[in-house]
């Protein structure tokens, strides 16, 4: 069984930069598609960035594109999302995600979850 650990959330100004962590235990990290997903209050939950099991493929939502960037340590069992030029519209609880196989927008399809973190920009 997998375990998913966020952390790194926050209060930041609009224009500030976070780097959120995701730390993976109890499997086999490095066979795993891992995703950043956020859900805003009142909002669906959705995909904020993907990145394959060898860290070769990366994808973004439009909303984050050129701002955000993920990236793995399959050494480490970690997964990062640099997060830079903060919006107030990126506040959300931030959530990891893995799965095996393709990548994914659905989050249905994800076996492992972590607890979420937090991340709220300030105006």
């Amino acid at each position: 069984q997998v375990q998913l650990v966020e952390s790194g959330g926050g209060l930041v100004q609009a224009g500030g930069s976070l780097r959120l962590s995701c730390a993976a235990s109890g499997g086999t990290f490095s066979s795993y598609v891992m995703t950043w997903f956020r859900q805003a209050p009142g909002k669906e939950r959705e995909l904020v960035a993907t990145i394959s099991w060898r860290g070769a493929t990366t994808r973004y939502s439009d909303s984050v594109k050129g701002r955000f960037t993920i990236s793995r340590d399959n050494a480490k069992n970690t997964m990062s999302l640099q997060m830079n030029s903060l919006e107030p519209a990126d506040t959300a609880v931030y959530y990891c995600a893995g799965k095996q196989g393709l990548t994914s927008s659905n989050p249905n399809t994800y076996d492992y979850w972590g607890q979420g973190t937090q991340v709220t920009v300030s105006s």
